[in-house]
């Protein structure tokens, strides 16, 4: 039995960045951060964001010795509070933005691809929650500097996000499965073991619906597919052969 039959409705996707991972492993490598390293990565804080598929799975294997915990908010619940108290910033984040590709970059392409955080698609609200990305791109060349309003705008849908959201620690043995179209989800900052062997440790998995909504044009830029019924999300990077790495630090 594939891992995407364990979910009807599911089928697993191609975790296609630079490593062709199709699992990925969430855990503090103890390297340090380049521009091209993933936050999750690090024992760093994650801020609210959404990953590049209809649905993200995480599996806690063990936990740190301090801190990690998972937060999750509503999409709509951010897009709603900021009509209410912030339609200026609201306007902003249905504006263009440009996202980091963090080295992982499709021939012919440039290092960086346009997104929109809040997209009306079908009289469906859908997020594309990359404000890390958003925020990243901004070290590369040929990326127009953020304007205050944009700034502003990121800044207001972090706020509401923290306002609104649903904490939670993950415990040895829980999954969380998150809808990245209706959700943004984040990870506070940790202190980890010394022992590798007993550091904070989650296996991440990417998930394509096959009954999924239709998305964002843009998202095409990224994830290769969008079209409703295909195996879509992931990373589209030349030469990457897909891959199961078992051993989280290579």
């Amino acid at each position: 039995m594939r891992i995407g039959e364990l979910v009807p409705g599911l089928v697993t996707r191609y975790h296609r960045y630079a490593k062709a991972h199709l699992l990925g492993h969430v855990i503090d490598q103890r390297t340090v951060k380049s521009g091209d390293t993933r936050i999750y990565q690090t024992n760093q804080a994650q801020p609210f964001h959404s990953d590049s598929c209809d649905i993200v799975g995480l599996l806690c294997l063990r936990t740190a010795k301090q801190g990690g915990e998972s937060s999750i908010a509503s999409s709509a619940a951010i897009h709603n509070r900021l009509l209410e108290t912030a339609p200026g910033a609201l306007k902003q984040l249905y504006g263009e933005f440009q996202c980091d590709r963090y080295g992982e970059i499709p021939e012919g392409k440039l290092p960086f691809y346009p997104v929109r955080v809040f997209n009306n698609i079908d009289q469906h609200l859908v997020c594309c929650g990359m404000d890390p990305d958003i925020r990243s791109a901004q070290r590369l060349e040929g990326v127009q500097p953020l304007t205050e309003q944009q700034l502003s705008a990121l800044n207001s849908f972090q706020e509401a996000a923290r306002k609104l959201c649903l904490r939670m620690s993950l415990q040895r043995g829980d999954i969380q499965l998150v809808n990245n179209l209706i959700a943004v989800h984040a990870r506070e900052s940790f202190v980890d073991h010394d022992d590798i062997n007993q550091r904070r440790y989650l296996i991440r998995l990417w998930l394509s619906a096959q009954n999924g909504r239709r998305l964002p044009e843009f998202l095409r830029e990224r994830w290769g597919s969008i079209d409703v019924g295909s195996v879509r999300g992931g990373i589209k990077v030349p030469g990457a052969v897909p891959v199961v790495q078992l051993d989280p630090m290579v």
